[in-house]
Protein backbone atom coordinates (compact mmCIF):
# COMPACT_ATOMS: atom_id res chain seq x y z
CA UNK A 1 0.00 0.00 0.00
CA UNK A 2 2.88 2.78 0.73
CA UNK A 3 4.18 2.08 -3.00
CA UNK A 4 0.76 2.77 -4.20
CA UNK A 5 0.37 5.82 -2.40
CA UNK A 6 4.26 6.98 -3.06
CA UNK A 7 3.47 6.52 -7.10
CA UNK A 8 0.60 8.38 -6.68
CA UNK A 9 2.25 11.23 -4.60
CA UNK A 10 4.33 11.58 -7.45
CA UNK A 11 3.34 13.27 -9.90
CA UNK A 12 6.09 14.17 -11.95
CA UNK A 13 7.54 10.66 -12.04
CA UNK A 14 5.24 9.20 -14.55
CA UNK A 15 4.48 5.58 -13.87
CA UNK A 16 2.52 2.16 -15.98
CA UNK A 17 0.12 2.17 -12.66
CA UNK A 18 -0.72 6.14 -12.82
CA UNK A 19 -1.50 5.87 -16.67
CA UNK A 20 -3.79 2.64 -16.71
CA UNK A 21 -5.54 4.22 -13.46
CA UNK A 22 -5.78 7.36 -15.37
CA UNK A 23 -6.79 5.62 -18.84
CA UNK A 24 -9.50 3.81 -16.17
CA UNK A 25 -10.97 7.26 -15.28
CA UNK A 26 -11.17 8.62 -19.27
CA UNK A 27 -12.88 4.88 -20.44
CA UNK A 28 -15.44 4.97 -17.50
CA UNK A 29 -16.31 8.76 -17.95
CA UNK A 30 -16.89 8.45 -21.59
CA UNK A 31 -19.40 4.92 -20.99
CA UNK A 32 -20.89 7.00 -18.22
CA UNK A 33 -21.99 9.87 -21.07
CA UNK A 34 -22.93 7.02 -23.18
CA UNK A 35 -27.01 6.22 -23.13
CA UNK A 36 -27.47 3.88 -26.30
CA UNK A 37 -24.97 2.06 -28.56
CA UNK A 38 -26.14 1.07 -32.03
CA UNK A 39 -23.88 -1.67 -33.50
CA UNK A 40 -24.03 -4.63 -36.51
CA UNK A 41 -25.77 -3.94 -39.96
CA UNK A 42 -25.55 -0.23 -39.97
CA UNK A 43 -23.21 2.56 -41.94
CA UNK A 44 -20.25 3.42 -40.12
CA UNK A 45 -20.23 6.59 -37.93
CA UNK A 46 -16.95 8.79 -39.58
CA UNK A 47 -14.73 7.71 -37.22
CA UNK A 48 -15.82 4.23 -38.22
CA UNK A 49 -16.60 3.27 -34.91
CA UNK A 50 -20.00 1.87 -33.47
CA UNK A 51 -22.76 4.40 -32.72
CA UNK A 52 -22.49 5.96 -29.32
CA UNK A 53 -25.21 8.13 -28.68
CA UNK A 54 -24.91 10.63 -24.93
CA UNK A 55 -28.13 11.62 -24.18
CA UNK A 56 -27.93 15.18 -26.12
CA UNK A 57 -27.61 13.39 -29.40
CA UNK A 58 -30.84 11.90 -28.96
CA UNK A 59 -32.38 15.01 -28.41
CA UNK A 60 -30.90 16.18 -31.13
CA UNK A 61 -32.66 13.69 -33.42
CA UNK A 62 -36.60 14.96 -34.53
CA UNK A 63 -38.68 14.46 -31.12
CA UNK A 64 -42.08 12.70 -30.64
CA UNK A 65 -44.37 12.68 -27.85
CA UNK A 66 -47.50 10.65 -27.53
CA UNK A 67 -50.52 9.53 -23.95
CA UNK A 68 -50.88 6.15 -23.72
CA UNK A 69 -51.46 3.49 -20.95
CA UNK A 70 -49.01 0.56 -20.30
CA UNK A 71 -49.69 -2.89 -18.69
CA UNK A 72 -46.35 -1.51 -16.57
CA UNK A 73 -48.06 2.20 -15.07
CA UNK A 74 -50.71 3.11 -13.75
CA UNK A 75 -52.92 5.71 -15.50
CA UNK A 76 -52.11 7.31 -18.98
CA UNK A 77 -48.27 8.64 -19.75
CA UNK A 78 -46.90 10.49 -21.31
CA UNK A 79 -43.96 9.55 -23.43
CA UNK A 80 -41.30 11.64 -24.91
CA UNK A 81 -38.31 10.31 -26.94
CA UNK A 82 -36.36 9.69 -30.73
CA UNK A 83 -39.47 7.87 -33.10
CA UNK A 84 -37.54 4.49 -34.25
CA UNK A 85 -38.19 4.52 -37.62
CA UNK A 86 -35.61 8.43 -37.27
CA UNK A 87 -33.00 5.99 -35.05
CA UNK A 88 -33.14 3.41 -37.53
CA UNK A 89 -33.06 5.97 -40.58
CA UNK A 90 -30.51 8.10 -38.68
CA UNK A 91 -27.89 5.03 -38.56
CA UNK A 92 -28.71 3.43 -41.96
CA UNK A 93 -30.14 -0.02 -40.03
CA UNK A 94 -30.60 -2.47 -42.47
CA UNK A 95 -34.07 -4.53 -43.10
CA UNK A 96 -34.21 -7.31 -40.06
CA UNK A 97 -34.42 -7.39 -36.72
CA UNK A 98 -33.31 -5.80 -33.70
CA UNK A 99 -31.59 -6.99 -30.82
CA UNK A 100 -32.84 -4.58 -27.91
CA UNK A 101 -30.74 -5.27 -25.15
CA UNK A 102 -31.35 -3.70 -21.34
CA UNK A 103 -28.55 -2.36 -18.74
CA UNK A 104 -29.20 -6.12 -17.44
CA UNK A 105 -28.54 -8.13 -19.99
CA UNK A 106 -32.18 -8.90 -21.32
CA UNK A 107 -33.01 -8.80 -24.52
CA UNK A 108 -35.67 -9.03 -26.84
CA UNK A 109 -36.10 -8.89 -30.87
CA UNK A 110 -38.05 -6.56 -32.72
CA UNK A 111 -38.90 -6.51 -36.32
CA UNK A 112 -37.08 -3.54 -37.84
CA UNK A 113 -40.47 -3.18 -39.63
CA UNK A 114 -42.08 -2.09 -35.77
CA UNK A 115 -40.08 1.51 -37.45
CA UNK A 116 -42.98 3.08 -38.84
CA UNK A 117 -44.19 6.67 -38.57
CA UNK A 118 -46.73 6.82 -35.19
CA UNK A 119 -45.60 3.54 -33.79
CA UNK A 120 -42.73 2.63 -31.19
CA UNK A 121 -40.18 5.68 -29.86
CA UNK A 122 -37.08 5.09 -27.62
CA UNK A 123 -38.59 7.56 -24.77
CA UNK A 124 -36.24 9.19 -22.53
CA UNK A 125 -39.07 11.08 -20.95
CA UNK A 126 -41.78 10.24 -19.10
CA UNK A 127 -44.91 12.83 -18.06
CA UNK A 128 -41.65 15.36 -18.71
CA UNK A 129 -39.52 13.73 -16.59
CA UNK A 130 -36.13 11.73 -16.67
CA UNK A 131 -36.62 7.95 -15.87
CA UNK A 132 -33.86 6.60 -13.62
CA UNK A 133 -32.62 3.32 -13.89
CA UNK A 134 -34.87 2.25 -11.25
CA UNK A 135 -37.66 3.86 -13.04
CA UNK A 136 -37.55 1.81 -16.10
CA UNK A 137 -34.97 3.94 -17.75
CA UNK A 138 -33.20 6.39 -19.15
CA UNK A 139 -34.21 4.70 -22.36
CA UNK A 140 -37.16 2.79 -22.72
CA UNK A 141 -39.06 1.69 -25.92
CA UNK A 142 -42.76 2.18 -26.04
CA UNK A 143 -45.40 1.45 -28.34
CA UNK A 144 -48.51 3.55 -28.48
CA UNK A 145 -50.78 1.30 -27.28
CA UNK A 146 -53.87 3.76 -26.58
CA UNK A 147 -53.59 4.46 -30.00
CA UNK A 148 -53.47 1.38 -31.70
CA UNK A 149 -55.17 -1.87 -31.18
CA UNK A 150 -52.89 -4.11 -32.70
CA UNK A 151 -50.38 -3.48 -30.40
CA UNK A 152 -52.18 -4.18 -27.53
CA UNK A 153 -50.94 -8.06 -27.54
CA UNK A 154 -48.58 -10.33 -26.32
CA UNK A 155 -46.29 -9.85 -28.70
CA UNK A 156 -45.91 -5.96 -28.78
CA UNK A 157 -45.83 -5.89 -24.69
CA UNK A 158 -42.48 -8.41 -24.71
CA UNK A 159 -40.96 -5.82 -27.22
CA UNK A 160 -41.40 -2.58 -24.86
CA UNK A 161 -38.02 -2.91 -23.25
CA UNK A 162 -37.12 -0.73 -20.72
CA UNK A 163 -33.65 0.18 -19.12
CA UNK A 164 -32.65 -0.09 -22.98
CA UNK A 165 -28.57 0.72 -23.56
CA UNK A 166 -27.81 -1.14 -26.67
CA UNK A 167 -28.88 -2.21 -30.10
CA UNK A 168 -27.79 -4.58 -32.50
CA UNK A 169 -28.84 -4.29 -35.72
CA UNK A 170 -29.34 -7.55 -38.03
CA UNK A 171 -30.13 -7.47 -41.27
CA UNK A 172 -32.23 -9.91 -43.45
CA UNK A 173 -30.27 -12.60 -45.67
Amino acid sequence: MQRFKKLLAAPSTPSFLTGIILLALVASQTMADTVLTVTGDVTETAGGQKWQFEESELRALPTVQFETDTIWTEGTQVFEGVSLSALLTHVGASDGNLLATAANDYTVTIPTSDAVENGPIIAYLRNGEKMSLRDKGPLWIVYPFSGNDAYKTEEYYSRSIWQLDRIEVVANE
